[in-house]
Parts: structure tokens; sequence; C-alpha cells
């Protein structure tokens, strides 16, 4: 989380999502790997492209993609989740262009291109024999039959989600500590088992209000089915980044962002040999000695955010 903190801008940033339809889902269901490194190809893409293009952003934007394979009942729902930053450096490298207050990209240009994209990418893993088929999906293992669902996809509408912004960068460290090394489902959403079945609560989406709230009773064995269906391929990166986020160039890309946005380097683990309210005229730590740093400023009756490390235990022992 510290890395992730030391890579915020101050822009607002905006929360998209691609999911897969029903019936690639089902392909996906065993040939996981495949799929999900298709689904991640075919998104960044498809974002990559269309904030490039000069009749939509014209700029070089930066993703942090985390896939989910759940829905709220466990069951099977691959889609990924993308946190992109407002804004862009321009193609040329000279400026920074911002996105809309409350609009990032075209949804329905991005759902139109990512259809094209991971239709072409799967017609391409099932011409390499990349794909395997079992049970009902059987016959798809025959390229004309695999052709015809192809086909009929490309005549569906696909949906890409572009969510409200997040309200500022420490919600977006919030959402990547809730999410990003959760399985299916959160301790606190268990509300009771005897043994024999399991009781949690779930959200029914398209539902509102306290209707979309409800819970679910499964038997264990179902249950534990549901929460097997999400454990990923071994070695599988279920977060990813690309554009300015990517590896190899991020550090680059986000000083020259923080130099054209005018910003200051955050303080924070990462990044310690920011200026992070480190003072001269402060007396020395009277346990290591070291400079005394500022974590925090807040004002009278403000709840202070940071929270300093639990003490450690120290056991002794009596040997006399």
């Amino acid at each position: 989380m510290a890395a992730r903190e030391a890579d915020l801008l101050p822009v607002p940033y905006f929360h998209v999502v691609f999911a897969l339809p029903a019936e690639i889902g089902a392909i996906a269901y065993h040939n996981k790997a495949v799929i999900y490194d298709l689904l991640f190809k075919a998104a960044s893409e498809t974002m990559l492209t269309i904030a490039a293009d000069p009749k939509h952003l014209g700029a070089r934007i930066g993703i942090t993609a985390v896939l989910h394979t759940w829905g709220s009942a466990m069951t099977h729902h691959p889609h990924v989740h993308m946190i992109v930053p407002g804004g862009g450096i321009s193609l040329d490298g000279t400026r920074w262009i911002s996105t809309k207050p409350d609009f990032f990209l075209p949804v329905l240009v991005l759902s139109r291109l990512f259809r094209r994209l991971l239709l072409e990418k799967l017609s391409a893993a099932h011409a390499a024999s990349r794909l395997s088929f079992f049970g009902a999906q059987a016959p798809l293992a025959d390229a004309a039959a695999f052709n015809r669902l192809m086909q009929s996809l490309r005549k569906k509408s696909w949906f890409v989600y572009a969510k409200e912004p997040f309200a500022g960068p420490k919600q977006v460290l919030a959402y990547l500590s809730r999410y990003t090394h959760r399985v299916a489902i959160s301790n606190s959403r268990l509300l009771k088992t005897d043994g024999k079945t399991v009781t949690f609560r779930v959200k029914d989406y398209r539902l509102d209000g306290r209707a979309r709230f409800t819970t679910m009773t499964l038997d264990v064995a179902e249950f534990i089915r549901r929460f097997l269906l999400h454990v990923l391929p071994k070695g599988f990166h279920r977060i990813r980044h690309y554009g300015l986020l990517a590896t190899g160039t991020r550090a680059e890309n986000i000083d020259r962002a923080r130099q054209l946005l005018g910003a200051a380097v955050p303080c924070g683990d990462a990044n310690e040999d920011a200026d992070c309210g480190v003072r001269d005229d402060l007396p020395p730590c009277p346990c290591c000695g070291s400079r005394l740093r500022i974590i925090e400023r807040f004002q009278r009756g403000e709840t202070p955010t940071h929270r300093p490390s639990p003490p450690q235990l120290v056991f002794r022992f009596d040997t006399s």
C-alpha cells in the first residue's frame, strides 16, 4: 500500500469495470488462465487506445487493473476493475491533459472496441488450440461451432461500467486495501454455520434501498464449491498495471506527471528521500536519536487518520 500511495497523483480517480458476457464466462470456467489473461489484455488495450485518440482525450493514461471472478453470491462472474487517474500526459509529452470532473471516456465506444478486441483474441486462441472444452461446452471444440458463437456475440450489446469518481486518493487506497487480496467473500459477510449449512450476506444489485441487502444459506459442500471457483491458477497475477503505471517505466512517468501538474512528491514509507515534514528545529527522538518527522496535521476536534503500529510485546523468562 505504501508503494501504491507513492504513485498517486493529485487528480480525480475514475473506476471503470469490464465484464465478460455469460457465454464467455462459461468458457473461462475450464480455461481460467487463458481467458482471464485475454480479459486483462482486451480491457487495457481498449482503455489505452480510446484515451490516446485525439477525438476523446488524446493522452497516455495510467491504469491499475484488479481481477474479480465473483458476484455477491460467489457465482462465477469474471470482470476487471480499473482505477484510472483523471487525465494523462499528452502524446508529445509536453503537458497534462485533464478529463472533465465527472466524465472519463464514452462507455459506448469503450464497449464496442472491447467486444471486437476480445472476440479477436478468443478466435486466435481457439485457432491455436489454447482452449479446452468439456461437458456441455464440448461441441465448441469444432471450429464451425465456435465461429457461430463468436458471430452471435458480435451482435450482442456489451457493457462497460463507469462508476462515480473516487472522492480522493485516500479512497483509492482504501479500495485497493479492501479488495486486492480478498477472495470471493470477506469474513464480515459470514453470519453463521451449523456444520451443515453456511449463511452469509448478499447484495442484489438489481434492487435499490434496503431490499438490495439480504441473506443466503447454502449447504457446506456448495459453499466450498463456490469459493473454490475463484482460486486462481498458480502464479496468475490478479493485479496489473498499464500505460503510465507499467512497471518498467512507472517511476519516470509518475515524476513527469508530477512535474506537469506542479505537484510535490507525497509522503510515505516508499519515499524516504521526500521532504515529508522533517524539520531541523525539532529535537531528536529520545529513543533512537533519529530526527522527528511530522506524519500528520489536524485541527482541534478532528480525529487523526494515522494509526501507529501496536507496541511489540517483550517476554522475559525467569531462569533462576
